[in-house]
């Protein structure tokens, strides 16, 4: 079951944490997180998934910056999220995907336990511009049935900023 907006208010601080929080930004059933000032962008056109690949910060200016198609960039959100008790998951909000800017498309599946900023992944279709703050995706929580181990990887888990492909480490 996915948790209700009211029931992630009236769990925030205790088995929800999200900072900063505005209650302007709660929905029925999620709520909105926001775009940080930085992106990523790899810096080679072929990546290997055995190597680390390297990336350049971007810093996204308040008068906003275009996004190109055929390029990802890695942002992050504002906001730093943690729970021990649900299945945190992540989308981009439909008035984004409707301008065509894909937002966190093949990883939008926390696990419970997760503790960080989240990594977006971002893609679009045509040129669009973008901004910092802006509400940009939504996360929801699902209910886990059964014992459960929290998430404890060494790779993602706190992390401080945008966090680049670490698959390279499977692979040592």
């Amino acid at each position: 079951m996915i948790l209700s907006g009211k029931e992630i208010e009236k769990l925030l601080g205790t088995k929800i944490k999200i900072t900063p929080y505005n209650p302007k930004q709660l929905n029925p059933n999620s709520y909105n997180l926001t775009l940080h000032n930085e992106l990523l962008v790899y810096d080679n056109e072929v990546l290997d998934m055995k190597k680390e690949n390297t990336a350049s910060k971007i810093i996204l200016p308040e008068e906003g910056m275009v996004l190109q198609p055929g390029k990802l960039y890695l942002g992050r959100t504002i906001e730093y999220t943690e729970t021990d008790s649900f299945v945190p998951m992540l989308e981009g909000r439909s008035s984004i995907g409707r301008l065509g800017l894909f937002v966190h498309i093949t990883a939008g599946f926390g696990d419970v336990g997760f503790s960080g900023y989240w990594t977006l992944e971002m893609f679009c279709v045509q040129p669009i511009k973008i901004y910092p703050g802006i509400q940009i995706c939504q996360i929801f929580y699902h209910t886990i049935e059964g014992e459960y181990e929290l998430y404890k990887s060494g790779k993602y888990q706190k992390n401080q900023g945008i966090q680049p492909s670490l698959l390279f480490k499977d692979f040592e």
